[in-house]
């Protein structure tokens, strides 16, 4: 998808100025060192949605070949290995921390199932940070990898949910089709929920999607409360994005 570039966004002065030092270390020594990133975590679900849920830590997404310059880069900012405060799976992720602030650096997903290319990187929209210039892994590659977080402890499908209520008309749908492959039923179980949970916006979506997903395309029913009011029977606390 395409979005504007933003100058700057709101949400960013809610990053703390502490935080912030150590992630524009970080992102200086990737520069220095011709490393191509791309940021994503809360940092990206919030170009997209518009609202921040600060987690302390900078998701930057690189190419597996530039694992081993990354971790220098991570190094020379004064951040050390997290492995010994927490042990971690290494063969997908770097986690870097000073103090409590974490930096990741993520070049696979954690189940395996794909690495990061190079349209994870250069296919997000730029944004302006703090005066820095960023570029946010893209809104499909985002969806594509939260709709695997689906754990006992975390699952992160009300990103998922927020994200196609963000953008639906936007999204390349065909493309993340393409990225899930098999996996499209992951997809298609979110869209349903989504369908239920808004049934005045879900039509928004191309139509062919619904029936490449095997799904019925809803029915617009005319009363905005609805989703709200569905939204409340699984959760008292909002659950779609509210404007900061």
């Amino acid at each position: 998808m395409s979005l504007p570039s933003v100058v700057q966004p709101a949400w960013d002065e809610r990053i703390p100025d502490g935080e912030w030092s150590v992630y524009h270390r970080v992102i200086e020594e990737l520069r220095q060192a011709g490393v191509e990133f791309a940021f994503g975590g809360a940092f990206a679900t919030a170009v997209y949605t518009g609202r921040l849920r600060n987690t302390k830590d900078f998701d930057c997404y690189i190419l597996p070949e530039d694992r081993p310059r990354m971790i220098e880069a991570v190094h020379r900012a004064g951040l050390e290995d997290h492995f010994d405060r927490l042990s971690y799976d290494r063969s997908w992720i770097y986690r870097a921390s000073r103090g409590d602030v974490i930096v990741d650096a993520i070049w696979e997903m954690a189940n395996h199932r794909a690495q990061v290319d190079s349209e994870w990187l250069r296919r997000g929209p730029e944004i302006t940070m703090r005066g820095e210039r960023l570029r946010s892994i893209p809104i499909e590659e985002l969806i594509w990898s939260k709709l695997y977080v689906f754990q006992r402890e975390r699952c992160d499908w009300t990103d998922v949910l927020n994200l196609i209520d963000a953008h639906p008309t936007t999204i390349d749908w065909n493309r993340l089709v393409r990225r899930l492959s098999e996996d499209i039923p992951l997809l298609a179980g979110a869209m349903s929920v989504y369908a239920w949970l808004a049934p005045d916006r879900a039509p928004d979506i191309p139509l062919p999607i619904w029936s490449r997903l095997g799904l019925q395309p809803p029915k617009r029913r005319g009363n905005p409360e609805l989703s709200q009011q569905r939204a409340a029977l699984l959760d008292s606390r909002p659950w779609f994005r509210v404007p900061d």
